[in-house]
């Protein structure tokens, strides 16, 4: 009975972090509205470049107009969702030893980051990924899901992938801990994260080998899956499955690679 009540009080803890990352972000109100325009007009040039790309057959890759622009207007929404780039802050307090207040919590640093970022993906959810999709629709042509059990997928789809984005940020942020300056790791992400993911083209848009190469690593896991969810295109189990696996592996390497940064630690500056 004990043992209950503590995990009710700790789930509740990490609930109440999920509710903060979600307020936090809530409360920056205008740096959402200009996201979500500049959003916007990127998804209304990037639609109209990808649907030149058809040509007069008017596919490619087996994308029509309406999987082409409903590509465009999810990846433009999930780009926020997911945070594909952030601004480093774990590295960052690891650099200035702030990271050392947050080890000294009552909390698991990596489940505690998780918990926020997940609320934070929440109100990303409300106010970047659901304007953009609907304005895209009005616009374009559009493909919904069909079946109304694709729904339920792709809100897992979803979730994995804003867990499996967030667990990458966390080991790029853990290198601090041996580099003190990341920002070349992070550079090389996001200078690659965008093609490797599937947002600036559909992975299908590869050669088959490319395509075979990048099928049994994480990336597509993070932008392309949640769409072709959605999109109802592939095996549904294996995509999700593919997802599931890394993140798994991603949160055993984080909890890893913290134990490792936690027995070198060294605060700078006293």
């Amino acid at each position: 009975m004990r043992g209950a009540v503590a995990l009710l009080d700790v789930l509740a803890a990490y609930f109440r972090l999920v509710r903060a990352g979600f307020d936090r972000h809530a409360s920056y109100r205008l740096a959402s509205l200009a996201g979500l325009f500049t959003n916007t007009v990127f998804g209304l040039l990037r639609v109209a470049v990808l649907l030149a790309v058809l040509g007069p057959t008017g596919t490619m890759a087996g994308y029509d107009a309406a999987a082409t622009a409903t590509y465009v207007w999810l990846g433009q929404g999930l780009l926020a969702v997911v945070l594909l780039w952030d601004d480093g802050e774990l590295a960052q307090r690891v650099r200035t030893g702030d990271i050392a207040l947050d080890l000294a919590r009552p909390w698991d640093l990596q489940a505690a980051l998780l918990a926020t970022d997940l609320g934070r993906a929440g109100h990303a959810v409300l106010v970047r990924l659901i304007p953009p999709v609907l304005f895209g629709a009005l616009l374009f042509p559009f493909r919904w899901p069909h079946a109304p059990a694709t729904w339920l997928a792709f809100t897992g789809s979803l979730l994995l992938a804003v867990v499996l984005c967030g667990q990458i940020r966390f080991l790029l942020g853990l290198t601090a801990f041996w580099l003190l300056d990341n920002r070349g790791v992070r550079s090389l992400w996001a200078s690659t994260s965008g093609v490797l993911c599937g947002l600036v083209v559909p992975l299908g848009y590869f050669p088959d080998w490319a395509r075979a190469t990048l099928g049994v690593l994480p990336f597509p896991g993070i932008m392309q899956t949640p769409i072709d969810v959605f999109s109802e295109r592939g095996d549904l189990a294996a995509l999700l499955a593919h997802q599931l696996i890394w993140v798994l592996v991603l949160l055993l390497a984080g909890r890893l690679v913290l134990s490792r940064a936690t027995h070198r630690l060294v605060v700078q500056g006293g």
